[in-house]
């Protein structure tokens, strides 16, 4: 409610989305050509355990696709932003913001994969098997997302399902800082509000666009 409120106030034109309205039909939200895309609480098993990796994501979207986004972590008072045309950066409390973008990773170097802290699964231990030397650490909600955007991490492999308010704002900032967010299917960045479903197809993160992770993607059969 605080959120919406908010984002009412700076701007009144732009409707507002999030799993708590998730059941505006698609007959008016395919209308939208702006909204912003709102996750109050990303990482419920990480707040229920209060290991404090739990974020708050507000992204706006523009024809599909996020512009800007930010993620607040209410614990460390870490904030990741960034926008189309004017950089990404990371706050930490008490400093001014720096700026971050995604490292390459030169070859036969170590891989630094980046995991679902809760919802791992067999997918990621199957795409980590292809990657021969590597190094997992797994984390909790969109902070994996801020891990491959600042260059902490080289690539997090999401072979699981997630919702769109669950990914757009930490998107753009993987964009913003040099990086991409693809389908795991098709390679394809992720496109929001385009159907019925708000479910997001399975999708890699990743910073260094000279390797093709969909390469090491798990195929049945």
């Amino acid at each position: 409610r605080i959120l919406v409120a908010g984002l009412q106030r700076l701007t009144p034109a732009i409707p507002v989305l999030s799993e708590e309205s998730a059941s505006i039909p698609f007959s008016e939200r395919s209308q939208w050509p702006r909204f912003w895309l709102v996750d109050p609480l990303d990482g419920t098993k990480e707040f229920i355990q209060r290991n404090g990796q739990f974020t708050v994501n507000i992204a706006l979207i523009e024809n599909h696709e996020p512009v800007l986004g930010v993620v607040r972590v209410p614990v460390s008072g870490a904030c990741y932003f960034a926008a189309r045309g004017h950089g990404a950066f990371c706050e930490q409390p008490g400093q001014y913001p720096s700026s971050i973008k995604v490292k390459p990773l030169p070859p036969g170097e170590v891989v630094r994969v980046v995991g679902s802290r809760s919802h791992g699964g067999l997918g990621l231990q199957a795409f980590v098997a292809k990657l021969g030397a590597h190094q997992l650490v797994t984390i909790g909600s969109s902070l994996k997302f801020c891990q491959v955007a600042e260059g902490a991490a080289d690539v997090y492999p999401r072979l699981g399902p997630t919702s769109e308010w669950d990914t757009a704002a930490a998107q753009a900032i993987v964009e913003v800082a040099g990086g991409r967010v693809v389908s795991a299917e098709t390679g394809e960045p992720l496109r929001y509000n385009t159907r019925e479903s708000l479910l997001n197809p399975y999708f890699i993160v990743y910073g260094d666009a000279s390797r093709d992770w969909l390469t090491y993607v798990p195929r049945e059969g």
